[in-house]
């Protein structure tokens, strides 16, 4: 069965050699970006028929189009139409999944400046139809993972718009967020905490 990415492409997979069973993998995902890993995750999550959950096409209004050649066509100009939600969504067991990943080389706290009111009104109401919604964040340069129920976000986003703190510090990350500790396949097996807290 051919398995396609949600723009048509068709999923090919790597084939391992002596060489990469070799690989030292501790270094292996060095400068691969959030997304990367999630988009690893959920072709890892359709393949073994666990969840189906893609990355959001962003929605653009192509303006200006130029045509080198009969065979292709180069865009070059597009806006956005309408301001994203969140970055992925699927299903998985029967439930609705709606998430952000974010990512900050920040190493002492999360900046709430990285999350737009619009996702976060999108995500309240994604909660409010009992769908699950959170937000994935990386500290790059610790490169350390966490999951931030929507309960949680939408606490430390109320203490910002009241004056308070406009960032999740770290220590506070480690006692109201999940850590997802990176492994071999799925690195990032952010269903994992998904089934341990709603399924």
């Amino acid at each position: 069965m051919a398995i396609h990415y949600p723009n048509g492409k068709a999923y090919v997979p790597v084939k391992k050699t002596k060489t990469s069973l070799k690989k030292d993998y501790s270094f292996s995902n060095r400068g691969k970006t959030l997304e990367d890993e999630i988009n690893d995750a959920n072709e890892f999550y359709i393949a073994r028929d666990i969840a189906v959950i893609h990355k959001k096409p962003i929605p653009i209004q192509v303006v200006k189009v130029d045509y080198p050649s009969r065979s292709s066509a180069v865009i070059k100009e597009a806006y956005y139409r309408t301001p994203s939600t969140t970055d992925f969504n699927g299903v998985y067991q029967g439930k609705y999944i709606d998430f952000e990943a974010k990512e900050t080389e920040n190493r002492t706290a999360f900046p709430l400046k990285n999350v737009h009111l619009h996702q976060v009104e999108h995500m309240r109401k994604v909660s409010n139809q009992l769908g699950i919604t959170f937000l994935l964040i990386r500290f790059s340069s610790l490169d350390r993972y966490f999951y931030l129920p929507f309960e949680q976000l939408s606490l430390f986003w109320d203490r910002m718009l009241t004056g308070g703190r406009k960032s999740i510090t770290l220590s506070e990350m480690e006692s109201h967020a999940i850590e997802i500790i990176p492994k071999y396949a799925p690195r990032i097996d952010y269903l994992k905490v998904v089934n341990d807290l709603n399924v």
